[in-house]
C-alpha cells in the first residue's frame, strides 16, 4: 500500500481544516486516517497513481492549510518518502523509480513534529547526518532535482 502524508502549515490545525469541509471530508471518507507526525494526516492508498490523484483532489485545501505532502511508495523505498512533485513525476513517467534517490530533504523530528529540512545530495549511497539541531529522529524525503533546496 502507498501512504500519503499531508503536513499542516504553521498556525493551521490540518485535520480540523480538512475534515470540517464537505468536499475534503468526502474525498477522505473511504480511508483510515492516522497522524504520524504532529499536525499531519496520513492515509493508505492502492498505488502511487491513487496517492497523487488524492492529493490533486485535495489541492484547494492543501494550498491553504498544508506545508507539504509526502508519498511513501514501497516499490521504490520502504523507508524514504517522495515529495509530492517527485511522486507525480514518477506516476507520469517523467522520472524512473530507480532515479529518485539522489536528492534528499532530511527532516528532523522534534517532539513529534517535522522540523526544518536539510537538503543534501546522496554520495556513494550514503546519507549525511542531520546536523541543523539535536532531534529525536529523522525522516528522509526524496525530492526532484528542480525542487532541491526549496
Amino acid at each position: 500500500m502507498t501512504q500519503v502524508c499531508i503536513v499542516g502549515s504553521e498556525g493551521s490545525h490540518l485535520q480540523y481544516e480538512l475534515l470540517s469541509r464537505d468536499t475534503a471530508r468526502a474525498a477522505l471518507s473511504t480511508y483510515d486516517i492516522t497522524e504520524p507526525f504532529e499536525n499531519s494526516l496520513a492515509v493508505e492508498t492502492v498505488s502511487i497513481g491513487a496517492a497523487v490523484s488524492l492529493l490533486n483532489d485535495l489541492n484547494w485545501y492543501l494550498v491553504r492549510f498544508a506545508a507539504f505532502s509526502l508519498v511513501l511508495e514501497p516499490s521504490i523505498s520502504e523507508t524514504e518518502w517522495l515529495s509530492r512533485d517527485l511522486a507525480k513525476k514518477v506516476r507520469d513517467g517523467q522520472v524512473r523509480p530507480e532515479e529518485t534517490g539522489d536528492h534528499l530533504a532530511i527532516y528532523g523530528v522534534e517532539d513529534g513534529r517535522l522540523v526544518e529540512p536539510m537538503y543534501v545530495t546522496r554520495v556513494d549511497g550514503s546519507v549525511p547526518s542531520y546536523d541543523l539541531r539535536d532531534v529525536d529522529e529523522t525522516v528522509l524525503v526524496r525530492v526532484a532535482e528542480d525542487e532541491f533546496g526549496r
